[in-house]
């Protein structure tokens, strides 16, 4: 193998001595409290909009606080904390992930949560980049999609249990629990990492080193396109429940459910990803975000049928393991700059979170109705496929 396909990583031989599953379970526990709190906040649009009296069009400034604390803080902490522990720095992220949501359950007011809420972004892209990072050295040689896609089954797992469940607690006793119970979560999480996680991995890296990735053109061409892409799918996601409600006339009760179908999708996606990457990485990435384009394409057609948008849900979710596809590209052209580069992957994401709730609203505020969040996708979506493109030209280009 070349430099490029084998990064450096640790072999996992000092696994904590309950084993490794039970360390991947940590991990993922995680994944599943960050994922119950991401995707909760948009399932949670309609309600919290209408609690601090504002539109749904100016809610989505509050996901958009949290995708940029996410987008700030995974390079900031991967180089000023590359140097620690991988057990304790994680621990530690998930501590401060775990109050900035208990503070968000208190927040008085609009400008408050929005504030909480770019605090919460902070630890999100360098604890997913560093966990995939653990749970890659901990598997066998050719099996680092496997080891990202269970770590990411927890993100997963959440969009079928954690976010119908806030959404059901947002129509019930309020939305301000969901963030309660989603802090209450991570605490328990950081316990779990420090009791579990390989204490003999040693340090995650060094920084200067670590900054070699905003310089490797494969690095930032993967980032830019996975950002644009992703966006496509978060510009639906946002507004479902409003959709839903609104536009294919479902009662609220019901809401939930199809956010479960969302979760069903994408932890089947996931599942399949894992398998589908170690086989083929860039044919998996075309036909993922290329079936995600062709789905937000024809969306408008199906919001007025509640089977329609039940399919979708499925589907439109089954295309979220494209980080599974991410994550692994950038562990293979980073070379020495493995934390940073994971952590920015997260990062990336959450730029497609801002951006493709961001562009709607626009159109929202100028007076299109709900449906026009999927030809905003299916834009995304092409700009994404063409600048995939381009990273495999720029690949083959230089040998």
């Amino acid at each position: 193998m070349t430099k490029t396909d084998s990064p450096a990583m640790p072999t996992g031989r000092s696994a904590a001595p309950a084993g490794t599953r039970i360390v991947l379970f940590a991990l993922a526990m995680g994944g599943f409290t960050i994922g119950t709190t991401e995707f909760a906040a948009m399932a949670l649009v309609p309600y919290f909009s209408e609690g601090l009296g504002i539109t749904e069009a100016s809610a989505a400034y509050v996901i958009a606080a949290y995708a940029l604390g996410v987008v700030i803080g995974a390079p900031l902490i991967a180089v000023l904390a590359a140097r620690l522990p991988r057990r304790r720095l994680l621990a530690a992220l998930m501590l401060l992930y775990g109050a900035a949501n208990l503070a968000s359950g208190l927040a008085p007011n609009f400008a408050s949560l929005v504030a909480l809420r770019f605090l919460g972004g902070l630890p999100h892209g360098a604890y997913f980049g560093i966990a995939t990072l653990l749970a890659a050295g901990m598997m066998a040689p050719g099996q680092r999609g496997r080891a990202i896609s269970k770590i990411m089954m927890g993100l997963t797992v959440a969009t079928i249990i954690g976010v119908p469940g806030a959404n059901i607690l947002g129509q019930t006793i309020g939305w301000r629990w969901c963030f309660a119970i989603a802090g209450a979560l991570a605490l328990a999480t950081a316990a779990m990492i420090y009791a579990f996680a390989p204490r003999g991995t040693g340090t995650a890296s060094d920084p200067l080193k670590e900054l070699d990735a905003l310089k490797n053109r494969q690095v930032i061409l993967t980032l830019l396109f996975g950002a644009i892409g992703f966006g496509g799918m978060f510009a639906v996601y946002t507004y479902l429940a409003s959709t839903l409600e609104q536009v294919t006339g479902v009662a609220p009760g019901i809401v939930p459910l199809y956010f479960s179908l969302f979760g069903v999708g994408m932890t089947l996606g996931t599942f399949v990803a894992g398998w589908a990457t170690d086989l083929s990485l860039n044919g998996s990435t075309w036909g993922v975000l290329g079936g995600m384009t062709l789905l937000l394409a024809i969306y408008p057609a199906v919001t007025g049928s509640p089977l329609g948008m039940a399919v979708m849900a499925l589907l439109i979710g089954g295309a979220g393991c494209l980080t599974i596809m991410l994550q692994t590209r950038l562990m293979m052209v980073a070379r020495e700059a493995q934390t940073l580069a994971a952590a920015l992957n997260h990062a990336a994401l959450n730029v497609g979170n801002a951006l493709g709730p961001w562009l709607t609203s626009l159109f929202l505020a100028a007076g299109y109705g709900l449906p026009v969040a999927g030809p905003v996708g299916a834009v995304l979506g092409v700009a994404g496929l063409a600048l995939f493109a381009l990273t495999l030209w720029d690949e083959r280009r230089a040998g």
